[in-house]
């Protein structure tokens, strides 16, 4: 049993971070009722190609995009811009224990959904809002996208080429990560407003935004710019406070070197062939080689060129200096620590036979993730749930059918 087994988590959300939460929770045992739209569903089912293909190779129309953030879950279709589509939902909210949505502000009060209207028929509901940028402040009303995000939360001014490099400029990330960051804080408030209800009785409202998390998360670059009141600038790959601490030329690639204090450079030195660098006053500590970042890099940049990455990495490893190479995701999933670890693993699906899946993290001794089921095809399970879990007969579930209701 999954630790978190005893729970019902009621889905509203579509995307990313709101179903990466959703999925966070269904992977620790948790009953995941994604809730969507008739006939069309989560925005990110159709978001390709790429589609999930079958045995002979056609398309499932199963996106990969929304096959990343479902898994474990049991979709629903109601339409709740419908009266007896809110008594549903207002049904499902009375037997659950946390509800996860992201619409905008207000966007659920209409149907008589939001948190204030839920928490007086189910006190103990957890009701987890999830926005571009909270409940408050003038941008409240604003919708919030990662991207955008990733550019008014500052993550792009430190993302890309220097200024005066070739190709300089602003760079996202190349996965959401703002919205990823987001369904984690998601998580961990959901948890403890659990372990406060399990304590004191009573849920509560939590009020997540994308910006709030986005700014949270510049951890030492937003205190490089509080303690001194200038803003960083982008690095590239380099890092603002320790060197070397980025990608360097190799004979037949490039590699990672990161050096985290002054033994691990002395040993590096000695790799390299270079030991006086380490006794060299420009460069004997980080504080000095920070300051004279100039003119280090390009001697280390001179020197790497004559090994291979394997060579180097090899070679490194063995003297204790951090070190990598700098992998595409075919490499990443043939890498032998993944394998190790079984980070690529297989789901039955209903129209593929198998889908792929990227395994959690999450390692727990005595409560492990379960992998239950494949992210679910567009209403899998509403029958059922309406049926399970409201304990609706046939005929009411093929009348709300019959009407478009679900």
């Amino acid at each position: 049993m999954g630790a978190l087994s005893h729970l019902r988590v009621l889905d509203l959300s579509r995307v990313l971070a709101g179903p990466w939460s959703g999925q966070i929770l269904a992977d620790l045992g948790a009953e995941v009722i994604k809730v969507e739209r008739p006939v069309s569903g989560d925005d990110t089912r159709a978001w390709g190609p790429p589609f999930l293909k079958d045995a002979f190779g056609e398309s499932t129309g199963e996106a990969a995009y929304y096959l990343s953030a479902n898994r474990n879950k049991e979709s629903v279709t109601i339409d709740f811009t419908r009266p007896e589509g809110q008594k549903l939902i207002r049904d499902l909210a009375a037997k659950s224990d946390i509800l996860i949505e992201n619409f905008k502000v207000g966007g659920l009060a209409a149907y008589g959904l939001d948190y204030e209207s839920l928490k007086e028929i189910n006190p103990e509901l957890i009701y987890c809002s999830i926005t571009g940028f909270g409940q408050t402040g003038p941008y409240a009303a604003r919708a919030g996208y990662d991207f955008m995000i990733q550019g008014l939360g500052g993550l792009m001014s430190l993302t890309g080429r220097p200024e005066g490099d070739e190709g300089a400029g602003p760079v996202k990330v190349g996965v959401a990560l703002t919205d990823i960051l987001t369904g984690l804080y998601s998580t961990v408030a959901i948890l403890a407003a659990l372990a406060h209800r399990d304590h004191d009785g009573g849920g509560q409202h939590i009020d997540m935004a994308l910006l709030d998390v986005q700014v949270a998360c510049l951890a030492n670059q937003a205190m490089n710019y509080l303690t001194t009141g200038v803003a960083p600038k982008r690095l590239g790959n380099a890092h603002p406070n320790i060197v070397p601490y980025q990608d360097f030329p190799t004979a037949d690639g490039d590699f990672i070197l990161t050096v985290g204090n002054d033994g691990q450079f002395r040993k590096f030195a000695q790799v390299a062939g270079q030991p006086q660098w380490a006794d060299d006053p420009r460069f004997s500590t980080n504080r000095m080689r920070v300051a004279n970042r100039a003119e280090l890099i390009p001697l280390i940049r001179q020197a790497t060129v004559f090994k291979t990455t394997a060579e180097w990495v090899a070679q490194l490893e063995s003297a204790g200096v951090p070190c990598g190479p700098i992998n595409d995701l075919a490499q990443v999933f043939s890498d032998p620590q993944v394998k190790a670890r079984g980070l690529a693993m297989q789901l039955p699906h209903p129209l593929a036979g198998e889908v792929p899946q990227v395994a959690s993290p999450i390692r727990l001794s005595k409560t492990p993730v379960e992998y239950r089921s494949a992210p679910p095809l567009l209403g899998e399970h509403t029958v059922q749930v309406l049926q399970s879990v409201l304990g609706l007969g046939p005929d009411h579930v093929a009348a709300l059918k019959g009407a478009g209701v679900i």
